[in-house]
């Protein structure tokens, strides 16, 4: 196999391990069992647990901020912002729900996870919630109101968007795509000026 697809199979194997049972049961040994092959086939692809760590790290928060960014265009051409608020969120539920092993670890950060991961997710949230902010203010002006200060907003909306997204990893088949949007069009109904 080539390296980088060997590469890839392992940290599909370390997320795997990690979602399942946290990074305090992460080693060599668990990374090798879950893609079925021996140590030195890990070793060979990657020095040591920690350089893979941060291969996973990289490759994880690439791919989460590539879907929440794309969700979250800041180039905004909105006609109706209630409806692209609830095609945003459409969009989100579906993209956590689609790739749960990418969001598991964000959304419900394992006992264990090392300092340097929940630095990371903390600074990501902060892009995400600065962009929702930018949104916010926009859609506000658009919409006519109400006045609302869209930093405040945008903590109070990352809270419900990520316990959204915990709702969809632990119980999908409960909090389905549309009983959300349906409730954050009633929500954004009630909110007319």
């Amino acid at each position: 196999m080539p390296i980088e697809q060997r590469r890839e199979q392992l940290l599909d194997a370390a997320i795997q391990v990690i979602a399942r049972d946290g990074y305090g049961r992460l080693s060599i040994d668990a990374i090798a069992r879950e893609a079925d092959v021996t140590r030195p086939v890990v070793y060979g692809a990657f020095d040591g647990l920690e350089p893979l760590l941060y291969a996973l790290l990289e490759r994880q928060e690439r791919r989460a901020l590539e879907q929440v960014t794309g969700v979250l265009p800041l180039d905004l051409d909105l006609q109706d912002p209630d409806a692209f608020v609830a095609a945003t969120v459409r969009r989100l539920v579906e993209i956590v729900g689609g790739d749960p092993l990418t969001w598991r670890p964000i959304l419900l950060a394992p006992e264990g996870t090392p300092t340097p991961v929940r630095e990371r997710i903390a600074r990501d949230r902060e892009v995400v919630r600065e962009r929702i902010a930018v949104l916010l203010e926009a859609g506000l002006a658009l919409r006519g109101g109400p006045d609302l200060d869209a930093e405040i907003v945008s903590h109070a909306l990352m809270a419900i968007l990520e316990h959204f997204g915990r709702l969809i990893v632990e119980d999908p088949d409960r909090f389905e795509v549309e009983r959300l949007v349906a409730t954050v069009q009633a929500v954004l109904g009630s909110l007319r000026p």
